[in-house]
């Protein structure tokens, strides 16, 4: 539509731009024929060669004894009316109205096409916002109206303590009275701050639909703009609308796009972005009272907005939106599987233990992915073999089965595959082995997949030393079936993995008596938190630190070969396992490690009276290729 709207602009401006050359260009006169000098003209009137002159302005229209037309145009302040008239000429003159008209628009309309063209491309530049092209400054702030989708707090499972947090903003709201006999003052602000997917903005939504009040919705990006001051205009122009419809709530999104702290980075405190932020911080708590006016605020960077955004009196209440726990997670998968209809052998509970580390954009996703896996094989409901799907896909990637692999691959890819497993196995405080595969998946050719029981809050040094020893087993499963020399690029992930473990146990966890309980891996930050560039970490104590690392990896390397000789009939078992039927559930994994089979049943493959895998690892980053070990990409966050 507003392609076509600018394709219309232009072929109308195209055609008036001929009109008019074509009108100046002909003077707006009808004359046609040939034209003759003004001195040839008087010659042939004082030779009697002329009976009729039409004067129309400067041009005169000439018509001879014998009938012919030809025009001429007079000198200005020549009048020849005078020797006309003498010389027995028929002398007509044409009124100027005409000619008087089309002068003011030869010297209007020009200036009038500029404006309006300046006026097209700055409303173009504004995006078409309020106000056309003088609205620089307006707010672009929406009134949210939902007559139809209407989200409320019964909408929102999984973070019940925000949710108390904000249903006291809208009962008071709703019922001021109850607070202010008491002497209760309402908040001017609450700033929800959580990692992506959390459902910050559906909290938002869930207040515009539980407060019966105006609601209005804006973007932090939407202040900036390549003008300076426009953003300061946009937040008072937005704080006047607020000022008419109070009681009210404003929802500020990404609010770190403009709370950012002032003084960091190029440009002084003169910049568009420092004003606009200036003038947001006098509005919610300057001399002007905003009373009614609440802002509810949105961020996944709490850490780089400005102090005084953030004390009292301005966003006096932080609330945090973290990932659900195993109760929010059945709860979530609730709200979303209300629209699905699901089998008789669905059972959200193990769903959500299947999935620790899921937020609630994760979940979303996954009942979504387990609908499309059921209606691509023509279902009437959604089972559990569709979730369990969906879960691999979400976690691992999709499936690559039309990837060529030659059986050495395989092989290779099989015993590294069941060194990880089989050291995860047998290391203390490791995550249960859920599943190991050699069939391709995104971007890796082989996964195992370490699954936690429960929510883990913190990790022992045990377990980050077991995880390092499990990601050291494909390398060493490799070198001890295959030799030194044939060893692959296959553990660059997992070797990039324990490097960052171990780095992270030595500078930040305090787990190395060599250096003690010393954060090293913020040195470079003064301790009033300002970036001071480079480090104070010396080159003997960086040494110590890199021989640390080496060190703990050693370990790791030592402890996984050892487990890998003892159990060495295991390692042959698995592999072969895998090598024969690609995927394996931990159950299985299992009975083949002790030589027995799978336990499947013939038909479908799947094993017999098996129950759905109960545990997921943390949702993560996508994996790169043959990052198979189960660890968490950083686990130092």
């Amino acid at each position: 539509m507003g392609n076509a709207r600018n394709f219309a602009f232009w072929i109308v401006l195209f055609f008036l731009m001929i009109v008019l050359f074509t009108l100046f260009n002909n003077g707006g006169s009808t004359t046609s024929g040939r034209t003759v000098g003004y001195s040839d003209f008087l010659q042939r009137v004082e030779a009697g060669d002329v009976s009729r002159v039409v004067i129309d302005g400067e041009t005169l229209q000439v018509t001879d004894s014998s009938g012919q037309v030809y025009s001429t145009i007079r000198p200005a302040g020549e009048n020849p009316t005078e020797r006309l008239i003498d010389s027995n000429v028929a002398v007509e003159a044409r009124p100027q109205e005409r000619s008087g008209l089309m002068s003011a628009i030869s010297v209007w309309l020009p200036f009038l096409l500029l404006i309006g063209v300046w006026i097209f491309f700055m409303n173009r530049m504004q995006g078409g916002g309020k106000g056309g092209a003088m609205g620089f400054g307006k707010s672009k702030a929406k009134l949210l109206t939902e007559k139809s989708g209407r989200v409320t707090f019964d909408d929102v499972a999984g973070i019940d303590e925000a949710k108390e947090e904000l249903e006291e903003i809208v009962e008071f709201l709703r019922t001021p009275q109850k607070f202010s006999r008491l002497g209760g003052k309402i908040p001017k602000g609450a700033l929800l701050v959580g990692p992506p997917g959390t459902g910050k903005t559906l909290l938002a939504r869930a207040i515009a639909g539980e407060a019966g009040v105006p609601f209005f919705t804006i973007s932090g990006s939407d202040f900036v703009e390549m003008f300076v001051g426009v953003g300061a205009s946009r937040v008072r122009d937005m704080f006047e609308q607020a000022k008419k419809n109070a009681p009210c709530i404003v929802f500020i999104d990404e609010i770190d796009a403009v709370g950012r702290s002032r003084g960091v980075g190029y440009g002084g405190g003169n910049d568009e972005r420092e004003q606009t932020l200036n003038q947001l911080l006098v509005e919610m708590d300057g001399f002007e009272a905003n009373e009614g006016i609440i802002i509810v605020a949105a961020t996944n960077r709490p850490d780089v907005l400005d102090p005084a955004l953030l004390r009292p009196g301005r966003f006096d209440r932080q609330v945090q939106v973290p990932n659900p726990d195993i109760k929010g997670r059945e709860r979530i998968l609730a709200v979303h599987a209300r629209k699905v209809p699901l089998g008789p052998n669905v059972d959200l509970r193990i769903i959500a233990r299947g999935s620790p580390g899921f937020s609630g954009a994760d979940l979303a996703n996954l009942v979504n992915e387990a609908a499309l896996m059921a209606a691509r094989k023509n279902r009437r409901f959604v089972s559990m073999d569709d979730f369990e799907d969906a879960k691999d896909k979400v976690m691992m990637g999709a499936e690559r089965r039309s990837m060529v692999m030659t059986e050495d691959e395989k092989k290779l890819t099989a015993y590294h595959e069941a060194g990880h497993a089989v050291v995860g196995l047998h290391v203390p405080q490791h995550d249960p082995i859920h599943k190991a595969t050699i069939i391709p998946r995104g971007r890796a050719l082989g996964l195992v997949m370490s699954l936690p029981e429960r929510d883990q809050l913190s990790v022992t040094y045990t377990k980050y030393k077991s995880k390092i020893a499990m990601a050291m087993g494909g390398k060493v499963a490799e070198e001890l079936i295959f030799g030194k020399e044939n060893v692959t690029s296959g553990a660059a992930s997992d070797i990039q993995q324990v490097s960052r473990i171990a780095r992270a146990m030595v500078t930040q966890f305090g787990f190395s008596d060599e250096l003690g309980n010393i954060d090293y891996a913020n040195e470079q930050q003064s301790y009033l938190g300002s970036y001071q560039g480079g480090t104070s970490v010396s080159p003997d104590t960086q040494e110590k630190i890199d021989a640390e690392v080496r060190r703990i990896v050693d370990e790791g390397y030592r402890r996984a070969k050892q487990i890998l000789t003892d159990h060495a009939d295991e390692l042959e078992n698995l592999a072969q396992g895998l090598l024969e039927y690609e995927t394996l559930t931990g159950k299985e994994i299992a009975r083949v490690i002790r030589g027995e089979g799978p336990g499947r049943d013939e038909d479908d493959g799947t094993p017999s009276g098996s129950v759905p895998s109960v545990a997921a690892i943390p949702h993560t980053k996508p994996r790169r290729p043959s990052d198979d070990s189960g660890l968490e990409p950083n686990p130092s966050a």
